[in-house]
């Protein structure tokens, strides 16, 4: 029986001779959950096991060094260089087809893209990934590889897809994207090479083909290989979708059953792993033109955050396969919830790169996610039910407040939440740029999730009194904004960021934003799209400090296109009727107005908390009442209290 909300997303496809029973993939992911030998540890398995039991037609397993050389790029990465590898990689094969998935598994060399910073590190030239660059100077320079060396790289790929096979994965994908060694060769922007394997894109795209020609000899002619390629990699002097295309033509006749299509690399991050202030779906479009070209499968990736855009996808036949790497992570069963018709239940990854990339990978740690704590404790942080059923109030009906009381509701307790204004907490104000739409529908989620469960909303302002016949009370309660500290700083022309950003007041043509910090940049930013004319001020030497990598580099490039003036070092006075006063290397100076916008952080509102601590009354902080900070941090206090309680 056909599937009556998403039809095609959940009808059966083959690539090669493999049938898949729907369209979804899980791509292909570094987690740094691996021994540091790169071999399957128990921790890797749970994690797959999750994934697997999901609902997607296929887990492509994370990528795996093919050679113990210079092919290994970050901590805790799986491996495939050695028969050694073989039992940890069956095991976890089975785990996956037991969990009710089909394994694949892809195979990488990564390059110039050495996240460990350690030698050797190689590549067709001398070119280094500037940020490793930056970090280790010339320790970061590729050693430049011979033709014998790159003869055993070829070779290299031959063997892992072999071991792969023998190791039960019914798919292997060569890694020919992203910046790591194929794509180092295929984009002139890193292949200054005067030889056979530089110049001609005929001699760019050589290693691709010698890789194919070397894993089909070794695993025969039916087994089912696909290549994960970048449409392009946005270097200024790299390769255009034009020169994929001819690969992918070339690669095809080589014996290659799906291309997956993707984008970007290290250096221009951003549309490798976009965040929120790049456009959905990225590289539909990039994979809509290699579907063109071809007549085998393509994979869709990049952003496919939502079933009905996956659907859509299929339905067009822009693609054949969706890969979905980030969703996965923030919710596991989206494919099972989507196919049971049901996709509002699913907890949108909303591209902050927080917990996959920020505070994790880029710290040597494995990853995790900022709207699903549980990625990677699999087995740590499973929802049990509660030994002794109790009556919690739960004070705040923010992101923290409501996770909260999911998890305490889903324990066996019986819940209440209090909430005096609309749910969603800071999440309403988060979301109201049109670059940061994502957030939107986490909150739309979050709300259906403690509605399903049927908790009761009380919108009223709790106070002690009220608490006193809970058991426990949560307070998820949140923070207030720092007023402005200047003198005329309660003129009418003042204005709280955050009330403009919650639609309680307007702003005029003319604004100058106090505060280059996370609010006031992105607020900033807002007006100056919508056609404002905005001055960024702030002490500070620098704007956006606690940014995300990924939103700093997208908010740059957005800048960049409007007329926003930026004054940071620069101090502000007093603001008068018609603007502020600014101080700037000892020279004051008055920036004409029509508002004076304002965001100084935000302080933890711990009152009602402490007071019911002198009562004597079991109470517990989350969210920004323990400390203001960011949608995982209030996630993840919410989720694990909501565990303890």
């Amino acid at each position: 029986m056909s599937n009556q909300m998403f039809p095609n997303l959940f009808s059966s496809a083959k690539i090669g001779n493999l049938e898949l029973k729907n369209r979804i993939m899980k791509a292909p992911q570094s987690t740094g959950m691996s021994n540091k030998d790169g071999t399957v540890s128990e921790r890797l398995i749970r994690y797959y096991r999750s994934q697997a039991a999901g609902g997607s037609g296929m887990i492509i397993v994370e990528y795996a060094y093919v050679d113990d050389i210079g092919a290994k790029s970050a901590h805790c990465h799986l491996g495939i260089s050695s028969n050694e590898h073989i039992p940890g990689l069956a095991w976890l094969a089975e785990n996956i087809r037991e969990s009710g998935s089909v394994p694949g598994i892809q195979i990488e060399h990564c390059g110039r893209q050495k996240f460990l910073g350690t030698q050797p590190i190689c590549g067709p030239s001398a070119i280094p990934w500037p940020k490793l660059w930056n970090q280790y100077g010339v320790q970061a320079v590729p050693h430049v590889l011979t033709i014998e060396e790159i003869k055993d790289i070829v070779s290299a790929f031959g063997d892992a897809a072999l071991r792969a096979k023998m190791a039960g994965y019914e798919l292997v994908e060569i890694h020919g994207a992203h910046g790591y060694l194929l794509t180092n060769f295929f984009s002139p922007h890193t292949n200054h090479r005067a030889d056979l394997y530089g110049g001609s894109l005929e001699n760019r795209m050589r290693i691709y083909v010698e890789i194919v020609r070397d894993v089909r000899s070794k695993v025969g002619p039916d087994y089912p290989l696909t290549i994960r390629l970048s449409g392009t990699d946005y270097e200024p002097d790299g390769f255009p979708i034009e020169d994929t295309i001819e690969l992918a033509k070339v690669l095809e006749k080589e014996g290659i059953d799906a291309f997956h299509i993707s984008g970007g690399d290290h250096h221009t991050m951003i549309h490798q792993v976009s965040p929120m202030a790049i456009p959905q779906g990225h590289h539909i479009e990039a994979t809509n033109a290699v579907k063109k070209a071809v007549s085998v499968p393509v994979i869709a990736s990049g952003s496919i955050t939502r079933p009905e855009m996956a659907e859509e996808i299929i339905a067009s036949g822009k693609g054949d396969f969706v890969g979905l790497g980030r969703p996965l992570w923030a919710d596991p069963e989206w494919a099972v919830k989507a196919e049971e018709g049901r996709p509002e239940d699913i907890r949108p990854c909303i591209r902050c790169n927080e917990g996959c990339l920020e505070r994790t990978f880029y710290n040597y740690q494995a990853i995790t996610c900022a709207v699903n704590p549980i990625i990677s404790r699999e087995g740590e942080l499973d929802i049990k039910p509660a030994t002794v059923k109790r009556n919690i109030a739960v004070v705040g009906g923010g992101p923290a407040g409501l996770e909260a009381a999911r998890v305490l509701k889903l324990r066996g307790h019986d819940v209440v939440i209090y909430e005096k204004d609309t749910l969603g907490g800071q999440l309403i104000e988060a979301a109201a740029p049109e670059f940061k739409a994502d957030i939107r529908g986490l909150t739309k989620s979050m709300i259906t999730a403690v509605n399903k469960l049927n908790i009761k909303i009380i919108k009223k302002e709790a106070t002690a009194d009220e608490l006193k016949g809970y058991d426990a009370v949560v307070c998820a309660t949140g923070s207030t904004t720092v007023k402005l500290p200047l003198p005329g700083g309660d003129l009418p022309i003042a204005v709280d960021a955050s009330d403009y950003l919650k639609g309680k007041k307007t702003v005029g043509h003319n604004v100058v934003m106090l505060g280059v910090g996370l609010v006031g940049s992105e607020t900033a930013l807002q007006l100056s799209e919508e056609g404002h004319a905005v001055t960024l001020v702030g002490r500070k030497p620098t704007i956006m400090k606690g940014v995300a990598v990924t939103d700093f580099l997208a908010y740059s490039e957005r800048i960049a296109k409007t007329d926003m003036t930026i004054c940071t070092s620069t101090t502000p006075l007093e603001v008068v009727e018609d603007g502020v006063m600014v101080e700037y290397k000892g020279k004051v100076r008055k920036i004409p107005a029509d508002t004076v916008l304002y965001a100084f952080g935000a302080k933890a509102k711990q009152e009602l908390y402490e007071e019911l601590k002198a009562q004597g009354k079991e109470a517990h902080l989350v969210g920004d009442a323990v400390f203001p900070a960011k949608i995982m941090d209030a996630v993840h206090t919410g989720y694990r209290l909501g565990l303890k309680l």
